[in-house]
């Protein structure tokens, strides 16, 4: 995470990486730096996701079978490394996500609850 801009960002809690690139690739194929531009304009810029986490994460949802890998084009008619969602990481996307609801539940019930 950087501060690139006047906006305070927010640091990635540990595990979250992984389901937030699942999500991004729900929409379909995109490349590393598509993934990491969604990700910014989707929270408004609040999260940014640096090359040094987000491509060793897709490389470890690759070896996972998560995601697949395939050489393609962008739009800036350069060579890009595609990647796609497959069944497994749809699944596992379900599973991160209901852990997810879990954990922000609890956090919520904290800061509802005045000690005693």
């Amino acid at each position: 995470m950087t501060a690139r801009s006047t906006r305070e960002r927010l640091d990635l809690l540990q595990g979250t990486l992984d389901m937030l690139v699942l999500q991004a690739l729900t929409g379909g194929a995109r490349h590393g730096y598509a993934i990491a531009r969604w990700l910014e304009t989707t929270t408004d810029d609040a999260l940014s996701v640096e090359e040094g986490s987000l491509y060793p994460a897709l490389h470890r949802m690759v070896g996972r079978g998560w995601v697949t890998a395939d050489w393609g084009l962008s739009e800036n008619n350069r060579r890009a490394k595609y990647y796609t969602l497959t069944a497994k990481g749809r699944a596992q996307l379900r599973v991160e996500t209901a852990k997810w609801s879990r954990f922000v539940d609890a956090i919520a019930l904290v800061l509802r609850t005045q000690p005693a």
